[in-house]
């Protein structure tokens, strides 16, 4: 038996060492955390996704009673894309939260595994990675491709 490491690249930067683009794209998914709907855990995200054609498309998490039937911010975004641009790929996806005292969160908060497996799935399908940005007061992340959250994952192949 041998031990294996894995190596996952994660930047940890402010709001102003972002590109512009970055930094509008993180302002929109934080403005996202507006629209959630977040009755139960009062812990309401967003996400903001830059599309190859430049369009820009909002999420934000939906919860309901029925606890499956929750959406959360990222995939709402994603699969919002795919409806209305099938053939665009996704170039960076940005996340933001608010927690359950309405402040956004100190720290930045990673998607879930579900979405995780979500983002993998956009990435196969059009051979692009995404760039990640993860919003935090304290700190921002900035991670390209979802292998480095997610560096064993499933795929088709």
């Amino acid at each position: 038996m041998k031990d294996l490491q894995l190596k996952i690249q994660i930047k940890e930067c402010q709001m102003n060492e972002l590109s512009e683009d970055e930094q509008y794209l993180l302002q929109k998914a934080i403005e996202s955390t507006n629209n959630s709907y977040a009755p139960y855990s009062h812990f309401c995200v967003g996400a903001a996704l830059l599309l190859e054609n430049d369009v820009v498309q909002l999420g934000c998490n939906q919860e309901n009673a029925a606890f499956p039937a929750t959406l959360c911010a990222e995939r709402s975004a994603i699969f919002a894309a795919g409806a209305q641009y099938p053939n665009v790929p996704i170039k960076m996806l940005a996340i933001a939260a608010r927690d359950t005292t309405g402040q956004l969160t100190e720290e930045p908060v990673s998607p879930c595994g579900t979405c995780r497996q979500v983002m993998i799935e956009t990435e196969t399908r059009y051979q692009c990675p995404i760039r990640i940005l993860l919003y935090g007061r304290k700190y921002i992340y900035v991670i390209d491709g979802i292998q480095n959250l997610m560096p064993l994952s499933f795929t088709k192949f």
